[in-house]
């Protein structure tokens, strides 16, 4: 799971289109129409996302993620056990979420259980979204040339549910001990 930040800008000069062994021209001066945060998850098994956009990226933003996006799926799907791999970053809240989550499934009285996995500092990019990101990236945000806030978060609801339309689980290529040789301590 994680969250990107993207910008909705508007370009002064219209993009020129690609040509011949010419790239697609962007604007050099544009005028910032604001920001949006994504909040994704990954399904690891099917290769489904699930996101929504956010005007801000506080723990209480990705408390309501987890609680209007990941819960109601879980229970869709009947999923026994959601691992959520996360960094440490402060959005996440690494020292409340677990207690937070435990209280939550007491209240809501959860028949799954949830459990936070944190990736090592500096190790994000072990997390399979972040290649779902990459794509993203690639494909919708760059250049980024958006008239409105609204026109990129609904893009990217588009991009998501297009996405999902053909969805398969990331051949994961890295292996346990490669990641073990890259953490190990002399």
């Amino acid at each position: 799971m994680r969250k990107l930040q993207s910008f909705s800008r508007r370009g002064l000069h219209p993009n020129k289109a690609a040509g011949v062994n010419q790239p697609v021209h962007s604007a050099a001066r544009y005028v910032r129409e604001g920001a949006t945060h994504l909040f994704a998850a990954l399904s690891v098994a099917e290769g489904l996302i699930y996101g929504c956009c956010s005007p801000t990226k506080t723990f209480l933003d990705f408390q309501a993620f987890i609680i209007s996006v990941l819960i109601p799926e879980a229970i869709h799907r009947g999923v026994r056990h959601i691992y959520l791999i996360l960094d440490n970053g402060s959005t996440h809240a690494p020292k409340q979420l677990q207690t937070w989550l435990n209280q939550k499934q007491k209240e809501e009285d959860w028949n799954f259980t949830v459990e936070v996995v944190w990736l090592p500092k500096y190790a994000s990019w072990l997390d399979q979204i972040e290649i779902w990101f990459s794509i993203l990236q690639r494909k919708l945000l760059t250049p980024n040339d958006f008239p409105d806030l609204n026109t990129l978060q609904q893009r990217i609801t588009d991009f998501i549910i297009r996405h999902n339309d053909s969805a398969q689980p990331i051949k994961w290529s890295y292996t346990v001990a490669q990641m073990m040789e890259k953490f190990a301590t002399n």
